[in-house]
């Protein structure tokens, strides 16, 4: 990798850690704690990228990008920010930033963006969905402007790689003139993230209509659906159940859409790809609604995010009259050790009946078991209705939806190794961090040769005597 990046944040570790990488790596760094002094390199002509933090002394830097982007047509800008929540992803996509990265990041992924953004200069971080490149359809209506909608009002918790991966698609698709398909198990939040991309979007002062098969039962219905929705968004609500011929009314909503037309969303837990390839889903409308495939991520995928959805909808119980209540170590304990299996809306349902019945501030173990049914604390997370729950499964899992988000075209090549790659550093890391960083012991305990080892460690830049993620 050649070429000057100047980075950008108040955190004097992170400057220090990436001025270090990216020195080795073999390019130029300048490093400071001030957009000012960001603004004069760019204003001097340097730098190939600019990887910016957002909150700084002395401004915001997804505020500085259209500056950068007036001073220098095309430097890409990577931003990096603690505020990792769904509005952070979608203000830089906005705000035309190459990439965006949550903290904490990373460090060999952010080298391989920026060295991806200095070879394209100028292009996105990723390639949107063909119909989500065209110019999207603008709503006369004017919205008020996101930064007046509170991150604490926002349908969407989480920020977990799962949730973050997430979000960065919805930034690209968010204002996208095509249909979205989101697909996920009962109670992930399905219907919560339409309603996230539509208050989200340009269309957010028009209407917002869920609708069922029971909705467009009849051929007289689609103009009424149609007409209720009009610029605003059109979710259906699993789609892969509709009978034939609410499917056949579905499909007429795309005939017949008036001027503005509304945007449609489906939702759907069943895999609508197999319901097709049977025959009990027609294939005209399941291309029709796949513009984009947004993919729901299920609780036991994300468990670091469990306490902050606890959290969340303790506080929201709190709002709206219940008790202040929190949970006791030994109860979030608990409460991360349980399967979830009716995901985010069992945790939520969990929350609101433990903010109204407990008798003080803190919700301690006993009271969290016997609300849950006394699950053992030790209860293994496991798929809802006792689905396998082996690695190769969740891989499975993981890999559909890799494929899912790519659409009819296919993943970029090189996919066996990229596989073998994100399995291969997390469990070399996990058990070098059980073992102390003893080589030796990580080794027998893998079954490894120890020189391969090594070669492993050198190979996927896996740091033995720190932590590879940077707060």
């Amino acid at each position: 990798m050649d070429g000057t990046i100047l980075v950008a944040d108040d955190d004097r570790t992170i400057r220090t850690v990436l001025t270090q990488a990216l020195t080795r790596a073999g390019c130029r760094v300048h490093a400071t704690s001030s957009l000012t002094t960001l603004l004069r390199w760019v204003e001097e002509g340097k730098g190939d990228l600019v990887v910016t933090d957002v909150i700084m002394p002395d401004g915001n830097g997804i505020e500085m990008i259209p500056r950068i982007s007036a001073l220098r047509p095309g430097l890409p800008v990577i931003v990096i920010s603690a505020q990792n929540t769904i509005m952070t992803a979608i203000q830089a996509n906005e705000a035309n930033a190459w990439d965006y990265l949550p903290k904490p990041f990373d460090l060999p992924d952010l080298m391989k963006r920026a060295a991806r953004a200095m070879g394209r200069p100028g292009a996105p971080a990723a390639a949107a969905p063909a119909a989500a490149a065209a110019a999207p359809a603008r709503i006369a209506a004017a919205p008020a402007p996101l930064s007046e909608i509170e991150d604490d009002s926002l349908p969407l918790v989480g920020r977990t790689p799962a949730m973050q991966a997430l979000y960065r698609l919805v930034a690209r698709v968010v204002n996208a003139d095509l249909p979205l398909l989101i697909t996920g198990e009962s109670g992930a939040g399905k219907t919560a993230l339409a309603r996230a991309i539509h208050d989200l979007s340009d269309r957010r002062t028009r209407p917002l209509v869920s609708v069922g098969a029971g909705d467009l039962g009849a051929p007289e219905a689609v103009a009424g659906v149609l007409a209720r929705a009009g610029g605003g968004t059109l979710v259906l609500e699993e789609i892969a159940d509709f009978p034939p011929h609410a499917q056949a009314h579905a499909v007429r909503l795309f005939e017949g859409a008036p001027d503005p037309a509304p945007r449609i969303v489906a939702t759907t837990q069943a895999d609508a790809a197999a319901r097709m390839a049977a025959g009990t889903l027609r294939d005209d409308l399941y291309y029709r609604l796949s513009g984009a495939v947004l993919a729901m991520p299920p609780v036991r995928e994300r468990v670091d995010d469990i306490p902050l959805l606890a959290s969340h909808f303790l506080a929201r119980a709190a709002r709206e009259g219940a008790a202040q209540r929190h949970l006791s170590e030994d109860a979030l304990t608990l409460v991360r050790a349980y399967s979830w299996p009716g995901n985010v809306r069992q945790i939520e349902h969990t929350m609101r009946r433990l903010a109204l019945t407990g008798p003080g501030p803190e919700i301690g173990r006993a009271e969290v078991e016997q609300v849950l049914g006394a699950m053992p604390a030790g209860a293994p997370l496991r798929e809802g209705g006792g689905s396998d729950d082996r690695l190769s499964a969740s891989v499975a899992r993981h890999l559909r939806r890799h494929f899912d988000l790519h659409g009819g075209a296919l993943p970029p090549p090189g996919l066996y190794g990229r596989v073998l790659r994100e399995i291969e550093a997390p469990l070399i890391e996990i058990a070098l961090e059980a073992t102390g960083g003893n080589q030796a012991r990580c080794a027998d305990l893998l079954g490894i040769n120890r020189n391969t080892l090594r070669k492993k460690i050198t190979d996927l830049d896996i740091r033995v005597t720190r932590r590879r993620k940077l707060m």
